[in-house]
């Protein structure tokens, strides 16, 4: 079912890009729904073009969009709700992306009783395939809810929860991609090592973790067990496997995941402080 509200992005960056592409693929709103806020000329013309929006540098512009989505780098949320302060009322339905920031932060900035959902999502959503999780504030109704997972889940898939898992969500899948690409890198350069040309290595190692999701997903077996499947006894991945072992891959993952959480955390109070 369309949505029915105008959407307001604060912000024309290539999450909002990403956000807007998949709402409007998917049937989720018309292009002539959406209003975009961004201060660079050259970037709202490029939104217009290829998406057929409207694009402003103006935030009050979107006063009448019923669902507003702050896109915004968390260091300037202070200075953006400062403006949407004017107009922002209890008929809005905010949604924030901006790592960091709370959903209290919003609230106490946004004085006249809007409603807030706070969305982790990540950069895949560039493609289409994002993982996103959301949380919704002390004014925030179901019906709310449902309209972010559906804004997100064009764009890849979404999951709600309490807000205060989202440092992990931010740990894990936020941050995610960046630890898959530089395993995407190493397996390259593995490949390289051993004789392989760069660009067959490449080809190789993404199309190998492209089907190897693709089967966890598809089968939706425990990882452990698709893994066992790929070892024989006293085979090569064996041998490989206990390399990784050698080298604490592993802990060496948890760990990371575990840093990057509660470097989120840190991060959430150097902005409310």
């Amino acid at each position: 079912m369309k949505l029915q509200e105008k959407i307001g992005f604060i912000g024309g960056g290539k999450m909002a890009e990403a956000l807007i592409k998949g709402i409007v693929q998917s049937g989720l709103a018309d292009s002539g729904q959406i209003m975009v806020v961004e201060p660079v000329s050259g970037r709202r013309q490029e939104l217009e073009e290829a998406y057929c929006v409207s694009a402003t540098a103006n935030s009050e512009d979107t006063a009448d969009c019923g669902i507003i989505i702050l896109a915004v780098k968390p260091q300037i949320m202070d200075a953006v709700l400062d403006g949407l302060n004017n107009f922002i009322s209890e008929k809005h339905l905010v949604i924030s992306i901006a790592a960091g920031i709370t959903i209290s932060f919003i609230e106490e900035r946004l004085s006249r009783g809007c409603r807030v959902v706070r969305v982790m999502p990540n950069t895949p959503a560039l493609v289409l395939e994002g993982a996103a999780a959301l949380s919704g504030g002390t004014r925030a109704t179901q019906e709310d809810l449902e309209v972010g997972d559906r804004i997100f889940s064009a764009v890849g898939q979404c999951v709600t929860m309490d807000e205060k898992y989202l440092d992990a969500v931010t740990g894990l899948s936020g941050s995610g991609p960046a630890y898959v690409f530089s395993f995407i890198e190493a397996l390259v350069d593995g490949g390289v090592k051993v004789g392989l040309n760069r660009n067959d290595a490449q080809l190789l190692a993404m199309q190998t973790l492209l089907g190897s999701v693709k089967l966890a997903m598809e089968t939706g077996d425990h990882p452990a067990v698709l893994r066992a499947m790929v070892t024989s006894p006293g085979g090569t991945t064996i041998a490989g496997l206990h390399e990784l072992e050698k080298a604490g891959f592993r802990a060496a993952v948890m760990n990371c995941v575990e840093t990057a959480t509660n470097r989120s955390k840190e991060l959430g109070k150097q902005l409310k402080g």
